[in-house]
């Protein structure tokens, strides 16, 4: 079993994204993450889904996509060189004597703190998956209040592209 991450071009209507995440839960397969946004396309939009499967798995899960009928394209992102991101917002207890501690650890990271409260910092952190966790495991010392993750976006390195022009 590996990590997957996997790329749907579908139609931008309602209930697509209900069908693509029904069909993983009736196939057994936990979605680690998955976002949806608009596509460089007018009228598709991009899912970016993150699974852990073993290759047979997966092709099944590709097979049964494209059963789909607002399902364009479907393109295994992990089996190429991909740039992958994800986003963090981490609630952090910060007493005004601790913040100059945390503020090390954020510019270390390249993260900001984008509030401040009378006993809290909200820390940003933009990069791959292992430096959101990272950055995680050093802000529970601090005691983390909150964490709000938006799952991982991704796409193909250099100039190939996924082909989604019609």
């Amino acid at each position: 079993m590996t990590r997957h991450t996997i790329a749907v071009i579908v139609n931008d209507q309602p209930g697509v994204l209900q069908r693509v995440s029904g069909l993983f839960g009736r196939r057994g397969f936990n979605i680690e993450s998955i976002t949806v946004g608009a596509s460089e396309e007018p009228g598709l939009s991009r899912m970016v889904i993150v699974t852990t499967a073993d290759e047979q798995m997966l092709e099944q899960v590709e097979k049964q996509l494209y059963k789909i009928i607002d399902v364009i394209k479907v393109l295994n992102l992990s089996s190429q060189e991909m740039v992958a991101r994800e986003l963090a917002l981490i609630k952090v207890k910060a007493e005004p004597n601790m913040r100059p501690e945390i503020l090390g650890v954020v510019e270390t990271f390249r993260a900001s703190i984008i509030d401040i409260g009378p006993s809290t910092l909200v820390v940003q952190v933009l990069g791959e998956s292992s430096k959101i966790e990272a950055m995680i495991e050093l802000m529970e010392p601090y005691g983390i209040r909150e964490i709000s993750r938006t799952g991982v976006t991704a796409m193909i390195r250099g100039s190939i592209t996924d082909g989604v022009s019609r």
